[in-house]
């Protein structure tokens, strides 16, 4: 069984034990936070991954990192998951987690890269229009990349608009390789 297959079934589980609970928006906030961590700290996923750490250890590990700060929900689960030998799909785990109460919520994630800061106005501009498509609450994240040299690429899902001049430039490379412009 895949990683994301193991990740989806426990993120449901845990999403229907913390609704039971009625806390289904601090576990939520758990996830993100356990999340944040691990993104700020690669070594803390490597050591929850390898097999060679002792369940003992990776459970002093979080313990000493989240216990106090997240609901007792989500520090049994992570419990659970270390004594299970699940401690390499925690991350994926968690992502899914936060992707089920998303779609449970209908809250839809955007990202939009753009090759300089967008104005404010521009930023509510995008997000109205994703709001309009999606039909529900929009999480917009922006980004920079000069690399675009103009332009955007909006991310909405499984869904790319590449308007940026770094594309068009390539788009004309390929035409020109091949002869049809």
């Amino acid at each position: 069984m895949s990683e994301l297959t193991v990740a989806a079934r426990y993120a449901k589980s845990i999403i229907d034990l913390s609704q039971e609970q009625n806390a289904l928006e601090e576990v939520n906030n758990d996830m993100a936070f356990f999340l944040r961590t691990l993104k700020a700290n690669t070594q803390l996923i490597a050591v929850l991954s390898n097999p060679i750490i002792s369940h003992l250890k990776k459970l002093a590990i979080l313990t000493d990192l989240f216990e106090g700060k997240m609901n007792k929900i989500s520090i049994a689960f992570f419990k659970l998951m270390i004594n299970k030998g699940r401690g390499e799909v925690l991350y994926t785990t968690a992502h899914e987690f936060v992707n089920q109460y998303d779609t449970l919520k209908h809250i839809t994630q955007a990202t939009v890269v753009s090759a300089t800061p967008l104005s404010e106005a521009n930023k509510a501009k995008i997000l109205a229009e994703v709001k309009a498509a999606a039909g529900g609450e929009v999480v917009l994240e922006a980004k920079v990349d000069p690399t675009l040299i103009g332009g955007f690429v909006l991310t909405v899902g499984d869904r790319q608009v590449d308007t940026s001049i770094a594309n068009n430039l390539k788009k004309l490379k390929k035409n020109f390789a091949q002869g049809t412009v």
